[in-house]
């Protein structure tokens, strides 16, 4: 044999080596995913080691996670999951090449960090969370073992004398299982590829109940109906955004890898802590037939930087929160109450803390289960979320809500404080240039510059346009709905030729102007004035 066929069959053989332990991972992963059905879908690996992931990222990498990304982020970070266990498979293969028990041993160390990370999530429901990545990684250890003994086991074909007798020289490279691999391979994959294809579908079969419980849902009239938006609220400029956002294109900021499908007929809310006289829980049907309150609200997630897109607005349907909390005996610290805080817990185990004072003072806070016109779609926190106007969702927006505890700032810290966060985090005065968009080229003449300015909860007052360093001129206003609203305007430019630099800045309702001085979103929210820079031909 010459040192070219060896050095030939030897590349095949780590060739196939690196793709044994590719098979081995996707086998751990088809198996857990199907084993996932059986306990829930989110006790998947790449799920779990995606949250945990999340959970122990800096507040700081996360904020440029959105920033790059946007609302793509969870799949970024999924696709880097699933990059990395396969480089991590690739190796386990070589290394089972050369030393096959501690290769297939090295496959359970996927299983190890998969069941640690399933377990250790805050909506864990026990070790049976663990199940699906530790069942997952003994058969990809399994397969990878055998995998790699069709390559380093001598073959000896029947009958052949010549190969009987190769049989005996100490070069592995002489003679493998070629048939024997190729076969054992081709299965595997398939087996993998149907159980992956199983577990699918049968993890997506699991939220049929809660989707049927959604579709069941009619809204009842609210006793009280939020004002008509002014007719003058939207304005027609073509690039602006518009007034209400759809459902559909409602931004969407949160640290679930999976969506939450709660089953609306299963759901429940309990309220419960300091200073509540007795506990309270609700059904989804039990706040249904409360008198429900509708109310135009502009949220705000704390991680829009300037003149970013996480905004949005629309028409809420729900239950006053305040009156909830009267009703379990709550009162205001103000009024003499034990508790300055609630914390709302998520099904998917998000807590967030908001000032008891703030959901109390009269404000139009509330337990929504209604977005423009139907139910809340799941992304959006079905069957039931929290709104308190005036502060940025992390503090205040729980999503898919299942809990209310009353508490103290001193006693207990929610997810986002823990990452450096700030605890209490009123929406700042903010204003964005919609129209001509960064870099545009817009022709010489009169040119409409337009855009959306708020300060929930109080309103703007005024809205200013600067042409380069030149003075500030009044924007003229759109209707504004209420103080809960973002706000229009609009400004006429008569645009000369050249490179111009635009920039907005709005006064609140209490007169406060907006600051110049730019700050980055952590820890209570970005500042600064927004400004866009343009060609005119």
């Amino acid at each position: 044999m010459t040192t070219v066929s060896i050095t030939r069959k030897a590349l095949t053989r780590v060739t196939l080596a690196a793709l044994s332990g590719l098979l081995a991972g996707f086998a751990s992963l088809a198996v857990a995913e199907l084993v996932s059905a059986a306990v829930r879908p989110e006790a998947s690996p790449v799920t779990a080691v995606g949250g945990a992931a999340i959970d122990r990222t800096p507040a700081g990498v996360k904020d440029w996670a959105i920033r790059n990304f946007g609302e793509d982020d969870k799949l970024v970070l999924q696709l880097g999951i699933v990059v990395m266990l396969a480089l991590f498979a690739l190796a386990v293969g070589l290394l089972a090449l050369r030393h096959r028990r501690a290769g297939s041993a090295a496959v359970l160390l996927f299983g190890v960090v998969g069941t640690a990370a399933a377990v250790s999530r805050p909506d864990s429901t026990g070790l049976v969370d663990g199940l699906p990545s530790l069942l997952g990684a003994i058969i990809g250890a399994a397969l990878l073992y055998v995998l790699i003994g069709r390559l380093t086991r001598p073959h000896r074909d029947t009958g052949d004398e010549q190969d009987s007798e190769r049989a005996d020289e100490p070069e592995p490279e002489a003679g493998w299982d070629r048939r024997g691999f190729v076969i054992a391979a081709t299965a595997a994959a398939a087996a993998s590829t149907a159980a992956g294809a199983v577990g699918r579908a049968l993890n997506s079969r699991s939220g049929q109940n809660a989707v049927a419980s959604r579709e069941s849902v009619t809204l009842p009239k609210p006793a009280s109906r939020a004002k008509p938006i002014p007719a003058g609220a939207q304005l027609r400029v073509r690039g602006i955004s518009p007034f209400t956002t759809p459902n559909d294109s409602f931004y969407r900021v949160d640290t679930a890898l999976v969506v939450p499908k709660v089953d609306a007929n299963s759901w429940r809310l309990r309220i419960h802590g300091k200073g509540v006289r007795r506990d309270l829980e609700f059904t989804y049907q039990d706040l249904l037939e409360r008198p429900l309150i509708e109310r135009e609200i502009t949220l705000c997630c704390v991680s829009n930087e300037v003149g970013g897109p996480y905004i949005g607005h629309a028409r809420w349907i729900g239950v006053r929160l305040a009156d909830l909390l009267k009703e379990a005996g709550v009162k205001p610290p103000s009024r003499g109450g034990e508790a300055d805080q609630i914390i709302a817990r998520s099904v998917d185990g998000m807590t967030l803390g908001t000032p008891v004072e703030d959901v109390m003072d009269g404000r139009d806070a509330m337990l929504a289960v209604g977005m423009n016109g139907e139910p809340l779609p799941f992304v959006n926190g079905f069957p039931a979320r929290m709104l308190v106007p005036g502060l940025y969702g992390y503090v205040s927006a729980c999503k898919w809500i299942e809990d209310i505890e009353l508490t103290t700032f001193d006693d207990y810290d929610a997810y986002w404080v823990k990452r450096k966060w700030a605890r209490r985090a009123p929406i700042k005065t903010q204003s964005r240039i919609d129209t001509p968009k960064p870099f545009g080229r817009p022709e010489a003449g009169t040119v409409m510059v337009a855009g959306v300015a708020w300060a929930q909860h109080r309103g703007i007052e005024k809205v200013e346009i600067r042409v380069d360093d030149g003075p500030w001129r009044p924007a003229q206003l759109a209707e504004q709905g209420t103080v809960d609203t973002w706000r229009q305007w609009s400004y006429p430019w008569k645009a000369a030729p050249g490179g111009h630099t635009l920039t907005v800045r709005a006064t609140d309702g209490t007169g406060e102007l907006q600051t110049e001085e730019r700050t980055k979103t952590v820890p209570d929210g970005a500042s600064g004035w927004h400004s866009v820079v343009v060609t005119v031909d």
